[in-house]
């Protein structure tokens, strides 16, 4: 089952850059007992993104774009979030 927060970063990220894929992995599990582990079972996450938005952008300037689209999320209700983002083609 997808939670709240999972299920906004896909809406943020969906309105912000129309992706043509998407995923959203919950990776709290394997963190728990580990700094950051708040016990909310969404606390960690992998995004993996694939937008035309991304296209001719360096893979800092996307990490940016990303954590921009997200705003409060990473670092106040998300503690940490691993991003892998892709132009279509690559």
């Amino acid at each position: 089952m997808t939670g709240p927060i999972a299920l906004e970063i896909e809406r943020k990220l969906t309105d912000a850059f129309t992706p043509s894929r998407l995923a959203v992995i919950n990776d709290s599990a394997s963190h728990a007992g580990h700094s950051g582990h708040d016990g909310s079972g969404e606390s960690h996450f992998t995004v993996e993104i694939e937008s035309a938005a991304f296209a001719g952008v360096s893979r800092l300037q996307r990490q940016r774009m990303v954590n921009a689209a997200l705003g409060d999320l990473p670092g106040q209700r998300v503690h940490a979030l691993a991003i892998k983002a892709r132009a279509p083609g690559e």
